[in-house]
């Protein structure tokens, strides 16, 4: 900023937004003074660098404003786990199906994981059916992103929110693999 500038030569915007145009350093710097302003160099790596007149704390407010703004905008899709059992109670499983819900309102993906325990393994359609029903509770608002598959003793099955680019599947059958 002000004398720390060292190009000879700059594009200056004046306080308004409008671009004054090319100017030497000292002509730059007189108009920034005139105004009872700061010179700040704002592109430092264009040719010929370019300067804003502007107050230099309020500047610096406003480029703050708007990292934490692009922070927050771009903050959504984190992975959120829920995890079920095969042989879940009904109230339980209403209970996590809300939260999921929640989940995907904020725009998070979801990765519903069934955990089989012991002679559970036996029973693997359970596991298939019950991601079946999940699916078709959601209905129309989700989008399924990874199949219903095993790794080890758990199913896991990811989902996503619906969105304007991502259409949901027609319809997702979930099936159990065979196993042999």
């Amino acid at each position: 900023m002000n004398e720390e500038i060292r190009a000879p030569e700059l594009r200056v915007i004046g306080e308004d937004g409008k671009q004054v145009g090319l100017l030497d350093r000292s002509t730059a710097l007189a108009k920034a003074r005139e105004v009872e302003l700061d010179l700040i160099e704002i592109a430092p790596g264009a040719k010929p660098p370019v300067a804003k007149i502007a107050d230099l704390g309020k500047y610096i407010y406003q480029e703050e404003k708007k990292k934490k703004a692009g922070a927050r905008k771009s903050k959504g899709g984190e992975v959120k786990e829920i995890r079920l059992s095969p042989f879940i109670a009904e109230n339980d499983y209403n209970t996590r199906l809300e939260r999921v819900k929640e989940f995907l309102k904020e725009k998070n993906k979801v990765k519903l994981t069934v955990v089989f325990k012991g002679r559970q393994m036996g029973s693997r359609g359970f596991g298939y059916d019950l991601l079946g029903k999940t699916i078709k509770d959601l209905g129309e608002t989700i989008h399924v992103d990874m199949e219903p598959k095993f790794i080890g003793r758990h199913l896991i099955m990811t989902i996503s929110p619906v969105t304007k680019s991502a259409k949901p599947k027609e319809e997702v059958e979930v099936k159990e693999k065979e196993t042999k």
